[in-house]
């Protein structure tokens, strides 16, 4: 009888678990050198921050540029003064245009839509007139302080142009926000020591003007079926823009104007290149940004302007004002911060505060009102 031998087995793997094992191996390396998602590139957030930043100095320089000239001896004919604007305007696209075709792609896309293109720019030039005619007129009775602080209401003008054609819907915290908002900008209004209405209305009919161009410049720079850039927009809207002045400049004419033309001058071209300046850089924020953002930049120069001209200009500002402008600030801020992150808990907070579902949880057509019932069948 033969003596038993210990019986040795070896692990052999199976063709099955070797080319699992061989598959994952490959897709292992792949995953541990996937590359990590990136966040905003460095270079796009430096461009939007310096033409913000340019915008602010650029428009603060205007406003206070405008303010100098529109006095009653020096040049106080806004209407003209708007309409010097626009042909510098004009013409410098004109001009830039013959030489550097390449610089307007707009207007090789707008090839064949003459149509579209008059049903967007007729608008939009007639709200731009009157936006700078309105706004230049205001300097003549209200100060810049003043006329600052109102525009702190354009955030919700905004809005609410843009609810009336259906780009944002309203909710209950966004009504809570803009009667916020209105608080502190009518306490701002309100404590002004030299109200003027008249000015106050120029101002008012300005901003609505303003915010109805900037919501339809979006739609323009965006889509719209042009897709235009900032140089093919302002060579479209300039002379549509001109065209409305050079009628309200028919109907306002002053025989005195030509010689405080001659007399003035060297500080209305100037005045007039910064305006172009001016015109190609909130048409490149609506495009870069968006007309929300080309609003809110608007605010951080409000603020700038606000205490520019209490400190070296001596402009009054009393208690009430400050408070007011503070309250309103406080509100722009925290509509932006909602806007930024609606699912914060800062935003679901307050969504319950107001008895309102957060965002994204909003009932719709499909949603049923009463919570299914199939689960408690037993």
């Amino acid at each position: 009888r033969s003596a038993r031998c210990p019986v040795r087995y070896r692990y052999l793997p199976s063709p099955h678990a070797a080319a699992m094992t061989n598959s994952a191996a490959p897709q292992t390396a792949s995953m541990t050198s996937a590359p990590a998602p990136q966040g905003i590139p460095a270079l796009e957030v430096t461009k939007k921050l310096s033409l913000c930043m340019a915008y602010i100095v650029v428009s603060a320089s205007l406003i206070r540029f405008n303010k100098y000239l529109m006095t009653k001896d020096r040049f106080p004919y806004s209407m003209f003064l708007t309409a010097c604007h626009m042909s510098v305007s004009f013409s410098l696209c004109l001009l830039l245009y013959l030489f550097k075709p390449a610089a307007f792609p707009g207007v090789a896309n707008s090839e064949g839509k003459k149509v579209l293109v008059m049903k967007w720019m007729a608008p939009i030039g007639i709200a731009f007139a009157a936006s700078l005619f309105c706004s230049n007129q205001a300097y003549m009775y209200c100060s810049v302080t003043f006329l600052q602080f109102m525009k702190e209401g354009n955030v919700i003008i905004a809005f609410l142009l843009s609810c009336a054609v259906g780009l944002q819907a309203m909710n209950r915290v966004r009504c809570a926000i803009i009667a916020w908002i209105i608080t502190g900008s009518a306490m701002a209004v309100t404590g002004e020591v030299h109200f003027v209405l008249i000015g106050f209305v120029f101002q008012l009919i300005s901003q609505f003007a303003e915010c109805s161009r900037a919501v339809m410049g979006e739609v323009v720079l965006g889509g719209g079926g042009l897709k235009l850039d900032p140089l093919s927009y302002t060579l479209f809207v300039a002379p549509t823009c001109l065209l409305v002045l050079l009628v309200g400049n028919a109907v306002t004419w002053d025989p005195a104007i030509p010689a405080s033309l001659a007399h003035w001058w060297p500080y209305i071209l100037p005045n007039a290149l910064l305006a172009f300046v001016l015109n190609i850089l909130v048409a490149s924020i609506i495009k870069e940004i968006s007309a929300v953002g080309f609003i809110l930049a608007g605010v951080c120069k409000d603020i700038a302007i606000v205490l520019f001209s209490a400190i070296f200009f001596g402009e009054m500002v009393t208690s009430t004002q400050v408070v007011g402008f503070l309250v309103a600030l406080a509100g722009v801020f925290f509509w932006s911060y909602l806007k930024a992150a609606p699912d914060s808990a800062a935003a679901n907070f307050t969504a319950r505060l107001l008895l309102m579902p957060p965002d994204g949880k909003v009932p719709t057509e499909n949603t049923a009102l009463l919570p299914s019932t199939s689960s408690a069948k037993v």
